[in-house]
């Protein structure tokens, strides 16, 4: 995946460029767009914390620790949509450790073929996909003149986005009777196997979002700390 070969490499390009963090932005808005895989999210949110490391480059520059009121202004209402980021964050990191030992339990149901306690934890899990979106707010976009609270505005905005993507995803794992894995596996024929494989690759992809989702949630909060000295600067 292209955005994610040219996004590892950032944090080691010296002296990193707004123009580049743009870019990164730019190439990982547009693949997660265009993309209904998993693994593509998983890649995405490494690649977003990866661009955070960019931003935090920038926010450290020498011309960035002295801003004028109009920038503290604007920092400050970002400051403020920082918390909001921070909470989303750890609360989907928490819903991810609690969808890793559903379809852990989900498995051992299939495996006892007790079809009862399999549709009781697809709708558990159900329910807590659900109940992680009830956490996006919508978010109106407020315009700034200042191109480093832009970038870190866009960023904010992709990983919200990147968040709600990787929920859609997960919940029709589930939903679609006929399509998703675990209708599948209660089909009566050979499929079981296969379906109980790709259960146990789902919950490899849930334990490396949640990893994910906890490595970003650092990145933010480095941020937050430099954006923090600047204005108390």
């Amino acid at each position: 995946m292209a955005f994610h070969q040219r996004s590892i490499s950032l944090p080691s390009r010296p002296h990193i460029s707004e123009t580049e963090v743009e870019q990164e932005l730019h190439s990982l808005e547009a693949s997660i767009s265009s993309s209904s895989s998993i693994s593509t999210m998983c890649d995405g949110l490494r690649s977003l914390a990866n661009i955070y490391d960019g931003l935090e480059e920038i926010i450290c520059l020498p011309s960035n620790q002295v801003c004028s009121s109009e920038q503290r202004n604007m920092l400050d209402g970002e400051m403020g949509c920082s918390i909001e980021l921070l909470d989303l964050c750890s609360n989907m990191q928490e819903a991810f450790a609690e969808m890793m030992v559903l379809i852990q339990e989900l498995q051992v149901a299939l495996r006892r073929g007790d079809d009862a306690a399999a549709q009781a934890k697809i709708r558990s899990f159900t329910r807590l996909v659900n109940k992680a979106r009830k956490h996006f707010k919508k978010t109106t976009k407020k315009a700034a003149s200042d191109k480093m609270v832009m970038l870190l505005s866009k960023a904010r905005e992709i990983c919200i986005s990147l968040l709600e993507s990787i929920l859609h995803l997960l919940l029709k794992q589930i939903e679609m009777p006929k399509q998703s894995l675990v209708g599948k596996a209660f089909c009566k024929k050979k499929a079981v196997v296969c379906s109980e494989e790709q259960l146990q690759e789902l919950e490899c992809s849930i334990e490396d979002l949640q990893n994910g989702a906890g490595n970003l949630f650092r990145k933010l909060v480095q941020n937050r700390v430099s954006l923090l000295n600047i204005l108390s600067s």
